[in-house]
């Protein structure tokens, strides 16, 4: 009977004196977990010696449907690397289908179905592993995991936005900050783990999936069975809603991606994350190919000239600015959707797509082979925004079709970042391939593709600038709200540290803690 499981969006409501507090740090708890989908590359190598331990069986010749199979050479990154791809459509897909859903059951529910998918996920993997069958590394952290990604991503979005009213871009930062860090914890956790678990028979992946696997389990479970709503017709206590926002309007799931503003908005998004996605996942080579002996004290000496031992140094400074990047990236998440809050989300998306758009055409060309600080500086502040533009969006939602189906409208959004995902590095990397085959320059490849990335962020700069007011015409039958007693109890209590909140955001503080230290030192490379 509806209403009667445990799991059921009518048993969340949250009750007298509930802290809205204690919302944040369970979603965090989920997005730190999934977020390690940004880390997985820490695997390939490893894997990519699987068989062979200390230097890979290489078979002349294989093809990627005999590397899904093979149980007798070992896989190139190139085959284990489609399961990052799946990760980010099946992401997509998986939010869209299931937001509607999601926004009838309530967080909870999704966010149990999610713990069981990431997890269950990485279990097939650990498999896949274990008997080297990639197809199984695939179906499991790509399809499956790629399901709990799309359901843990989405589930606390409007639930955040309805506890938060007030505060919707720092809410949502709040937690999509966790998706951000995930990768800071998971990627040296597994290093860990991987060296802890490796012998002369195995790299100890399989192990680790299934360690990782088990403590986010944990870590989902809580942060879902944590989740609560509000109560109809909540506000915080002393908040007055805007007077713009006094008749309050919503726009139904099924009618959203029937306007233009949703198009321009998923547009917006799409542009935003091709503009960083790509180049992001090719910084540390990057770095190393414009500055070449720069980073490791020998200016004479270019990329091509490297010696080993000057690789693994220059490995060594690119992997800081890995680290400076992921810094940036978590920390633009909370900073630019909290400045959403002052300054409006079109005007946010306004600032970040033309700056955004500057340095790109600006600055990177300036700075590239020529002055490392400078160009680190540039590409933290592209990386800060990458972030921000992810997490301001689902305020932005809010804003623009209301907030009773926000959770679904933003799952449906997310196909943008699908696309960009594919769109962003197969542009970056065709561009740098063909023009490293011509025999241009490393320090020359990198020009036309920061002018290339200008251009989208420019394109999005002028679609934000029409994104107007949904028309009267998609606006749902107002519904007159009337707060519950519980509403009223919980209207009361406006949030504040006590000793629940304190051990909540400890238990998601101290792991982000620890992730942003290990990135630290990574990063302090840099300026020895």
């Amino acid at each position: 009977m509806a209403g009667n499981d445990w799991l059921d969006r009518e048993r969340t409501v949250a009750g007298p004196g509930f802290n809205r507090w204690l919302v944040p740090p369970c979603a965090l708890a989920i997005h730190l977990c999934i977020g390690m989908a940004y880390g997985f590359s820490v695997f390939w190598l490893p894997l990519a010696h699987a068989i062979g331990i200390g230097e890979p069986v290489v078979c002349k010749g294989m093809s990627l449907a005999t590397a899904l199979t093979t149980t007798t050479c070992d896989w190139r990154v190139s085959d284990l690397v489609w399961t990052y791809t799946l990760f980010f459509v099946v992401l997509g897909a998986a939010a869209a289908v299931w937001g509607g859903w999601l926004e009838r059951v309530g967080p909870r529910k999704a966010g149990v179905v999610a713990a069981f998918a990431w997890c269950g996920g990485m279990g097939i993997a650990a498999i896949g592993v274990a008997v080297h069958q990639l197809w199984l590394i695939w179906l499991g952290s790509g399809l499956i995991g790629g399901i709990g990604l799309g359901l843990g991503y989405i589930s606390p979005v409007s639930t955040l936005i309805k506890w938060f009213p007030d505060r919707r871009g720092l809410a949502t930062g709040m937690a999509i900050m966790g998706f951000g860090g995930g990768a800071l914890i998971g990627s040296p956790l597994a290093d860990r783990l991987m060296k802890h678990f490796a012998s002369a028979t195995g790299v100890g992946v399989w192990q680790t999936f299934l360690v990782l696997a088990a403590g986010y389990f944990v870590y989902m479970m809580a942060g879902a069975l944590g989740y609560r709503v509000p109560p109809e017709g909540y506000v915080p206590a002393g908040w007055t809603a805007p007077a713009t926002a006094a008749s309050r309007f919503d726009v139904a799931l099924a009618d959203a991606h029937r306007t233009p503003q949703f198009w321009l908005i998923w547009s917006v998004l799409l542009l935003n994350v091709a503009a960083s996605i790509g180049i992001i996942g090719v910084a540390s080579p990057m770095l190393q190919e414009l500055f070449g002996g720069r980073l490791i004290g020998d200016a004479a000496t270019l990329f091509t000239g490297f010696d080993a031992e000057q690789k693994k140094a220059a490995a060594t400074v690119g992997a800081g600015f890995v680290g400076i990047i992921s810094l940036f990236n978590i920390g633009g998440r909370f900073f630019w959707a909290a400045l959403s809050d002052a300054i409006g989300r079109k005007a946010l998306y306004a600032v970040m797509t033309a700056l955004g758009a500057l340095l790109y055409g600006l600055a990177a060309p300036a700075f590239a082979a020529t002055a490392l600080a400078l160009f680190i500086l540039t590409f933290a502040v592209i990386a800060s925004m990458y972030g921000g533009g992810f997490a301001a969006v689902p305020a932005y939602l809010a804003d623009t079709f209301g907030t009773k189906y926000v959770g679904a409208i933003h799952g449906r959004l997310l196909t943008a970042w699908s696309l960009a995902g594919i769109v962003g590095p197969l542009f970056v990397a065709g561009v740098r391939d063909a023009r490293i085959a011509a025999g241009v320059p490393r320090e020359a490849v990198y020009t036309p593709i920061y002018y290339g990335l200008a251009a989208l962020l420019a394109l999005a700069f002028v679609l934000n600038l029409f994104v107007r007011p949904v028309a009267a015409k998609w606006h749902m039958a107002a519904e007159t709200a009337v707060p519950s007693p519980a509403a009223a109890t919980v209207a009361g209590h406006t949030g504040g540290l006590d000793l629940r909140v304190a051990l909540a955001w400890a238990a998601v503080g101290v792991p982000i803690a620890w992730g942003v230290y290990m990135a630290v030192l990574k990063a302090a490379v840099l300026v020895r």
